[in-house]
């Protein structure tokens, strides 16, 4: 089944276009009873219930979003599939009524995915909710593999202690933090020893500066001289 641009086209009509949504279109599952228990090799069998006796076509998305046509039922109960052959060997399409039903002979992992009717009447798109189709997720254990034993035959136990991401973290915005905090408060303190160190140097410059004034050997002020009258 390849993938076709105007299915994708069509399909991304009806999910935008709430218009041509038709709730009309309904999906049943016949086989098998739980989807969810769905095996290779089993048969899946799908019906969508419809209004009238009109034609309608089984459309499939796969887990990538690529559309893969399957087959068109006409109002003659006329199946035409893939490539306009009339019979398919993975296949199996009927139409009784207003019923169209679709059937995987053998289910592959290659017919995983959500599978849709759409129908057009009255030159508008219906299309019918999704029926999901996908293999149970299988979770391999991997095997446990003893510990290395000593020499005296005692098992010695493995280093148990893991890396704690969240705790590493805590400690990088810590360490950031006072980064921040300490580095502004240790120039502040750097800036005002500084200013102490030029104060002080400036303080003994004048203090020099007055101590270079001259004084007499007695240590009094010089007397001023008398002028005669």
């Amino acid at each position: 089944m390849d993938t076709s641009p105007a299915l994708l086209l069509l399909l991304t009509l009806g999910f935008c276009c709430p218009g041509i949504y038709g709730q009309s279109l309904q999906i049943k599952l016949r086989s098998p009873k739980d989807i969810s228990q769905l095996q290779v090799g089993q048969k899946l069998e799908l019906e969508c219930h419809t209004d009238g006796n009109h034609g309608a076509s089984w459309i499939r998305q796969d887990s990538s979003g690529s559309l893969h046509f399957i087959v068109f039922i006409s109002s003659v109960s006329r199946a035409t599939f893939q490539g306009g052959q009339k019979t398919s060997t993975r296949f199996e399409a009927s139409k009784d009524s207003s019923i169209h039903r679709l059937a995987v002979k053998s289910f592959t992992p290659q017919d995983q995915g959500s599978y849709f009717c759409v129908m057009n009447f009255n030159q508008m798109l219906h299309f019918s909710p999704g029926q999901r189709a996908f293999l149970p997720v299988t979770t391999t254990v991997a095997p446990s593999t003893p510990g290395p034993i000593t020499q005296r035959g005692t098992t010695e136990e493995p280093n148990l202690t893991t890396a704690d991401p969240e705790g590493r973290i805590q400690g990088d915005l810590n360490f950031f933090c006072h980064i921040f905090i300490w580095g502004p408060l240790a120039g502040a303190c750097l800036l005002l020893f500084i200013a102490l160190v030029i104060t002080i140097v400036l303080c003994q410059q004048t203090r020099r500066r007055r101590c270079r004034c001259k004084r007499p050997a007695n240590g009094k002020p010089p007397t001023k001289p008398r002028t005669p009258n």
